[in-house]
């Protein structure tokens, strides 16, 4: 299925490099649940795709929250 090199991969990026998005609002995550009856992608689930990544990592969703905000701050060179 789509994405299964990526899940597979996604353990060997280092924290302070990963970053989340959501490709909206075209690519609606797969295990969405449930789906929105416009089938469109929205910021407000960057939560669904944090807890894949955090799967997919064997982490917390808590650290890898943590891990992708300042790799994003540190990124667009936003305050903290």
């Amino acid at each position: 299925r789509r994405g299964q090199s990526l899940q597979q991969a996604v353990k060997h990026i280092p924290a302070d490099r990963l970053m989340v998005e959501t490709d909206a609002p075209y690519l609606l995550p797969r295990d969405l649940v449930p789906k929105p009856k416009d089938r469109r992608n929205e910021p407000m689930y960057l939560p669904h795709i944090c807890e894949a990544l955090a799967r997919y990592r064997d982490e917390s969703v808590e650290d890898v929250a943590v891990s992708v905000t300042q790799a994003s701050k540190k990124f667009f060179s936003l305050p903290d």
